[in-house]
């Protein structure tokens, strides 16, 4: 009867010990998935606010706008769950936005439209929410993308005072040509 006792009482040790290292171990692989996770999102963010620095050095953004782009990753998980499915939506959001920039920036620098870029920036962040609470899933997946699609400019540089001088001087001479009797009757001896 005793030896009965002893063993049941080694088995019960035994399973509370194999019981207590299985938690230890999922408990050890949940801090490693939050530990990555953490360090994804560092590195997401840090990325993004490292290259709203670089617009703000260019002049693209005003300096008391970085805070508001930089809402955009700070808020992300205000109202939404913490998991790899929502962190790779707001890597790819975030992408979207410096490519779509970079991309704007480019073509300005060789269109001379930096001013009009810089001019829908400050569209884009007049658009942002101001609560925290407003940055939900929906405006990660409708309103931003939208935003984001505003700010493209045209593929025409931007024509300054002298070109545009020109330009009218050439119109009206041609409109004056095109107006003058003699030349219309050399034109028609021509053909």
């Amino acid at each position: 009867m005793s030896y009965v006792v002893f063993v049941s009482i080694t088995l019960l040790i035994t399973i509370l010990g194999v019981y207590v290292v299985i938690e230890n171990n999922r408990k050890k692989a949940r801090e490693a998935e939050k530990r990555v996770f953490n360090e994804r999102l560092k590195e997401i963010s840090s990325h993004f606010k490292s290259k709203i620095s670089e617009f703000v050095s260019y002049k693209l953004i005003r300096p008391k706008h970085a805070p508001q782009f930089n809402a955009i990753v700070g808020n992300f998980f205000v109202v939404q769950a913490h998991n790899d499915e929502n962190l790779e939506a707001l890597e790819r959001v975030t992408d979207h936005l410096l490519a779509t920039v970079g991309n704007e920036l480019n073509k300005c620098r060789e269109n001379g439209n930096m001013e009009l870029l810089a001019d829908q920036l400050f569209m884009f962040v007049s658009e942002l929410p101001s609560a925290g609470i407003a940055y939900n899933k929906a405006f990660y997946n409708e309103i931003l993308p939208a935003l984001i699609s505003r700010i493209q400019t045209p593929d025409t540089p931007v024509q300054t005072d002298t070109q545009e001088a020109e330009q009218s001087e050439e119109d009206a001479t041609a409109q004056a040509e095109n107006n003058d009797p003699s030349v219309q009757q050399q034109k028609a001896a021509a053909l």
